[in-house]
């Protein structure tokens, strides 16, 4: 589904089912393991019955909401290192949780860990599977060779958002209660934002601050224009209406070539 999903109060585990209806996607061991530290958390490892039942719900859901689904066990968490161990009695005390947990929970089908070449562990889902002489084989652990191709399950820290979020995990049983999704495409609900509403006046005030140097650079501007025009008026000379008219006679003379 590629859903990351969350429980209880932000203080316990987010999981997400990588499960391909195309078989060609399937991964081996190694490749799941990658896929689960690249997104941020780490191949599933289990700690208890409780969690066990709840990673069963999440696929029971995953079954009944998609369609077509097939049959594909899923990837977790634990494996073993070493070859040569196929007669040890100690082979099952070999086996390792990948992300470092120490959980000694395991659920085992009957007859297994069968180890030998089988050195990493599946969760059985097959629903059209009938059952084998140790009874159903849906949700049991099985060891399987580490390059076959197999859905995965990815174990994560507590998160400040999930795509769902549900109830403490003592209300999911039997059944996973729908809660109300987070939109992870949505910056918004990845880290709550919270909006407040400041005001006209506040924001006019941080409109106009800005500009007051802008406006103070323009007064000065202004001021200085007004003072230089100013100073250049007073220094102009006005013209004499007299010395303007020197080039008259005041007394018209008397010219003898006139004379008659």
């Amino acid at each position: 589904s590629g859903q990351k999903v969350c429980y209880g109060d932000l203080k316990h585990s987010c999981y997400k089912l990588a499960y391909f209806q195309d078989l060609s996607r399937r991964v081996g061991f190694q490749e799941a393991r990658q896929a689960c530290e690249i997104d941020g958390g780490a191949l599933l490892s289990l700690e208890s019955e409780a969690e066990q039942q709840l990673i069963e719900n999440m696929l029971q859901n995953l079954t009944k909401s998609a369609s077509g689904i097939s049959d594909g066990d899923f990837w977790i968490g634990l494996w073993r290192s070493g070859d040569g161990l196929t007669t040890s009695s100690a082979c099952p005390d070999l086996y390792q949780w990948a992300d470092g947990s120490i959980s000694p929970f395991r659920n085992w089908y009957t007859d297994e860990p069968s180890c030998g070449s089988e050195a990493c562990v599946v969760m059985y889902h097959q629903p059209t599977a009938n059952p084998g002489l140790g009874g159903p084989y849906l949700y049991q652990w099985n060891d399987d060779r580490c390059n076959m191709k197999h859905n995965f399950i990815c174990k994560y820290g507590p998160a400040i958002f999930c795509t769902h979020c549900f109830p403490k995990m003592s209300d999911i049983f039997p059944t996973v209660p729908a809660g109300n999704p987070y939109d992870t495409g949505k910056p918004e609900d990845q880290y709550h934002v919270t909006a407040t509403e400041t005001g006209i006046i506040p924001n006019l005030i941080y409109v106009i601050i800005p500009t007051i140097p802008l406006l103070l650079l323009i007064l000065v501007a202004f001021g200085t224009c007004c003072f230089q025009m100013l100073h250049k008026s007073k220094g102009r000379t006005k013209t004499s209406p007299t010395q303007s008219t020197l080039w008259i006679s005041k007394t018209p003379r008397k010219d003898s070539s006139m004379e008659v």
